[in-house]
């Protein structure tokens, strides 16, 4: 087989790939579709919950109700279906890798899915208690909290993207050590500097409040911490194969 068969075959090989991904979160989606609001209730309790008696949230634009459930079921089904996508994705590329990076891909692979729903977790069930609780506590009186779902939907997305990401931090320190961009005794001396940038995201990525920083700058140190340990081990095992 030519070169020019063999690219072909690999644009037919994702496309299939990529069919299959899109057909995935499509059927997921479907199973959802009927319970859109149910979902989008759920996603809203942390903020329902906190609201004084008689309290509720707002549509502001006539398709809001519509659309903004349908964002949830949607943003569901791409969590839901997330590992059938990584499935996919790794199967077109693990034929490409040695057998060492087969070994070490996949595990990390895993890693990284479980920590990204792990912090996702981690701000749905400790961190929007607290920021909700606040914002509600702090409004002036006689202002009534009624949030539009809208604004709601795309402030939690922030919140969920910026502690799913911050939950990755073990993954990327071990990538820089395993590919040799950083070595361990780098990280240790730069932990200074990790803390206070953990920090500063902390005040970037949440409310202006000191508790929901801390709640996310410091996960972020300890994960960093983590990642060092865990490169350690893969270092080791790395010197100990050469």
């Amino acid at each position: 087989m030519n070169t020019s068969e063999t690219f072909i075959s690999h644009l037919i090989e994702l496309r299939e790939r990529l069919l299959r991904i899109v057909m995935g979160l499509v059927l997921v989606f479907l199973c959802l579709f009927p319970f859109a609001n149910k979902i989008y209730t759920l996603l809203a309790y942390p903020l329902l919950a906190k609201l004084p008696a008689g309290g509720h949230m707002i549509a502001t634009a006539v398709t809001t109700p519509f659309f903004v459930p349908m964002k949830v079921a949607m943003l569901a089904a791409f969590v839901i279906s997330l590992p059938h996508t990584l499935y996919q994705v790794w199967a077109f590329v693990a034929p490409g890798l040695y057998t060492h990076e087969r070994r070490f891909m996949a595990p990390l692979i895993v890693a990284s899915t479980l920590l990204f729903i792990v912090g996702m977790a981690f701000a749905y069930f400790l961190v929007f208690p607290v920021v909700f609780g606040f914002i509600t506590s702090t409004a002036p009186e006689g202002v009534a909290v009624m949030t539009d779902i809208g604004s709601y939907l795309d402030f939690v997305i922030t919140l969920f993207m910026a502690f799913g990401m911050a939950f990755e931090v073990p993954v990327a320190v071990v990538l820089l050590v395993r590919f040799g961009m950083v070595n361990i005794k780098t990280l240790k001396e730069i932990r200074s500097y990790v803390i206070v940038g953990a920090f500063v995201l902390g005040a970037i990525f949440t409310p202006p409040d000191v508790i929901s920083q801390i709640m996310l700058a410091v996960p972020l140190w300890l994960l960093y911490e983590v990642g060092i340990l865990a490169a350690g081990l893969v270092d080791a095992k790395k010197a100990q194969t050469i």
